[in-house]
């Protein structure tokens, strides 16, 4: 079974995160298909929006804990910043559909989109320093800004998970939903995002974003950079044995 499921339609790339059994955790090349699904509809013209979707029960549980200690992230041509860079950049319409936990990457993707629906039972954690690590997608950057410092703060400092209507009030998600309805929800709203000009989509896009490109980019490598070498740090492997062992870490020596 093909782990993202890439489907156009009017106008509209859906891609589709589809590991339900493993609660969505996304793998090497999960992060080089969703790569693939989001390079191809920006330079495919008859696309206009990409809308990325999970199940009603998960959206995602974040990276795959072991593909990711198998073979971890510790530079930029790695599958998952390709991925980064392909929706920092994207300049056409960018959706998400989430219900239920939406864990790292699977919280800080969001910030890239433009539009996000959630279900009631949704629940977000950025869970970083609880792993020993630093923020990624230029989450550093992106949350304060749109949080306000001191809820960033909370929710990255803390790593504790945040549900639905407080990821509304700080403008995280544009819409609460039950869980049944956000993928259809968000397919409606993007089928009617492509029905519009696309010079206009693109163009409206450019200019709310105008002067941020860079700066994210820039703090998405800075972070890259930070992310790989506390891969390698005392902190981060007392974290991920205590994961595999099924244990609480001890980070009183680190």
């Amino acid at each position: 079974m093909t782990d993202i499921l890439a489907h156009t339609d009017a106008g509209v790339t859906t891609l589709t995160l589809n590991r339900v059994d493993k609660k969505n955790s996304i793998h090497r090349g999960m992060y080089s298909a969703l790569a693939d699904g989001v390079e191809q509809a920006a330079a495919n013209p008859a696309v206009r929006v990409v809308l990325i979707q999970g199940h009603e029960s998960v959206f995602s549980a974040g990276n795959d804990i072991g593909d990711f200690l198998d073979q971890p992230p510790t530079t930029q041509d790695s599958p998952v910043f390709r991925f980064l860079q392909a929706i920092a950049t994207f300049e056409k319409p960018l959706i998400a559909a989430v219900a239920g936990p939406a864990v790292g990457i699977g919280t800080t993707l969001l910030l890239h989109c433009d539009l996000v629906y959630a279900g009631d039972n949704a629940a977000f954690s950025v869970p970083f320093v609880n792993l020993g690590l630093c923020p990624e997608a230029a989450s550093s950057l992106l949350m304060p800004q749109m949080f306000g410092y001191h809820r960033a703060a909370e929710a990255l400092l803390l790593g504790e998970p945040f549900f639905a209507e407080a990821a509304l009030e700080v403008g995280l998600v544009n819409r609460v939903l039950p869980p049944t309805e956000v993928n259809a929800y968000a397919q409606a709203q993007a089928r009617k995002l492509a029905t519009k000009p696309l010079t206009s989509l693109v163009e409206t896009k450019r200019l709310m974003k105008k002067g941020q490109q860079a700066p994210v980019l820039a703090v998405m490598a800075e972070e890259g950079q930070s992310f790989g070498r506390m891969l390698r740090e005392p902190a981060a492997r007392e974290a991920f044995s205590a994961f595999m062992q099924k244990r609480k870490p001890d980070f009183s020596q680190v």
